[in-house]
């Protein structure tokens, strides 16, 4: 993020301010392809700030009514919600465009994930009052098209000069990754299609046939961490995997993330010496050479890693601030992960994770199906397996290790397999005893009843 002088100042887009941008204008046809794009240096001056709840308010009310004697401009002028007659024109525009737009996106078979990011509520004095999942706005999706609309627009033209620069880069699942989904998917009698090489529409239809099923939100998670990382790199053929580009870059968000201000600084090259014109006049010297490009690309990708990481520390140190208070408390929960060591569970009712440490779970001597996702009990067959609905109580938080213990309640059994069927699942290595995974945690057998 550049200083906040510059970030939240000079470089922000504030409303009946004027502001020097870097823009780009794209010809778009009525199927989303777009035709003819061209950068310029501009003064820009916003008429109105809007939030994406504004403009998702004057959206719904304009589905609630029926504008079939009206135009779409017409009726989001008349929701009251927008101070000028241009600006209520220019999101009815982006809102057609947006339709347009993510109509192209799914023909193309890309890749569209809900993600969940955790939403706190605080009260007056600062205290956390609540944890629930952000809600994803079609205004989100809006914004999020004409973002990806510009990047690839950007990557075409740096590519088209043949110039060194950083790439977002995002390649496809890795053998390993693939084969330990389709496992994942075949016990949760789900299938993906392509065979050897999945393309992005495999995994798309598959997210659409699972849509409806109440154990989607796992599902869709286990998708996601099949796929490799996306990263910063110079190569500009390898393309972006999840969108679906065979070129793509990251341009709109030069305040915050330095590979997009490298990218502004090399197509404000382009645009000052007339190159778009006469790719002729493009002046090259004192250009960066490409293991420079390289070095920069591996430098963001891992600075951007550790932001991640370091946001989601920040998150799960305040969930564990807010579940102090909830010691003893029951929950209804969702099994999200199983290990050898124990049961991830995400409350129902509250955007928490926490463990159930096998020590915590009902006494036997408990079998780990790596390839199945369970866990079995040698003696009473009770099976803990994933998308499983379980009851536990908050018995511990250690907000050091950033960690939350559950222990079950009223445990009865969710499954029963026979125990020829465990014998003959351990003798052809589908299932292993806790005993053979001395790498994940200590050995722990059947405790006295």
């Amino acid at each position: 993020m550049l200083p906040e002088t510059l970030s939240n100042g000079l470089c922000s887009l504030n409303p009946h301010a004027d502001r020097l941008a870097l823009a780009v204008c794209l010809e778009i046809t009525s199927t989303g392809r777009v035709i003819r794009n061209r950068f310029h240096e501009v003064l820009f001056r916003s008429q109105q700030r809007l939030t994406y709840n504004e403009v998702q308010d004057a959206l719904d009310a304009v589905s609630a009514r029926d504008h079939s004697s009206g135009s779409l401009k017409t009726v989001i002028q008349e929701t009251k919600r927008f101070n000028s007659q241009g600006v209520a024109e220019n999101v009815a525009d982006l809102f057609s465009l947006y339709k347009v737009l993510r109509s192209a996106r799914e023909d193309r078979g890309a890749l569209d994930f809900d993600s969940i990011e955790p939403n706190f509520s605080f009260d007056e004095k600062g205290k956390i009052t609540g944890v629930v999942p952000r809600e994803r706005l079609e205004t989100h999706k809006l914004i999020e098209e004409c973002m990806l609309a510009a990047n690839v627009a950007a990557a075409r033209c740096l590519k088209k000069f043949k110039l060194p620069t950083l790439y977002r880069i995002h390649e496809g699942p890795s053998d390993e990754r693939l084969t330990a989904l389709r496992q994942f998917l075949g016990s949760m009698t789900l299938g993906l299609g392509g065979g050897e090489k999945p393309e992005p529409s495999d995994y798309q239809n598959l997210l659409e046939q699972a849509q409806a099923r109440p154990d989607f939100p796992l599902i869709q998670a286990m998708i996601l961490r099949s796929m490799q990382q996306a990263k910063y790199a110079p190569d500009p053929d390898i393309g972006h995997f999840g969108l679906s580009y065979d070129h793509y870059t990251h341009f709109t968000s030069p305040i915050r993330r330095y590979p997009d201000l490298t990218v502004h600084r090399l197509l404000k090259r382009i645009v000052q010496t007339g190159a778009q014109d006469d790719p002729t006049l493009l002046v090259r010297d004192g250009l960066p050479n490409i293991q420079r490009m390289v070095a920069l690309g591996e430098h963001c990708s891992m600075t951007e890693r550790r932001a991640d990481e370091a946001s989601r520390d920040v998150g799960q140190w305040l969930k564990c601030q807010f579940m102090r208070e909830k010691l003893g408390e029951e929950y209804q929960g969702t099994i999200t992960g199983v290990a050898g060591f124990g049961l991830f569970i995400l409350l129902d009712e509250l955007f928490v994770e926490g463990m159930v440490h096998v020590t915590q779970l009902p006494p036997d001597y408990w079998v780990f199906s790596e390839q199945q996702h369970t866990l079995i009990g040698e003696r009473t067959h009770q099976l803990f397996r994933l998308a499983d609905k379980v009851q536990v109580r908050v018995v511990r938080v250690d907000l050091d290790a950033r960690r939350i213990d559950f222990a079950l309640v009223g445990i009865a059994p969710v499954g029963r397999i026979q125990k020829a069927s465990i014998r003959s699942n351990l003798k052809a290595g589908k299932i292993r005893r806790r005993s053979e995974h001395k790498d994940r945690t200590r050995k722990v057998g059947k405790k006295r009843r």
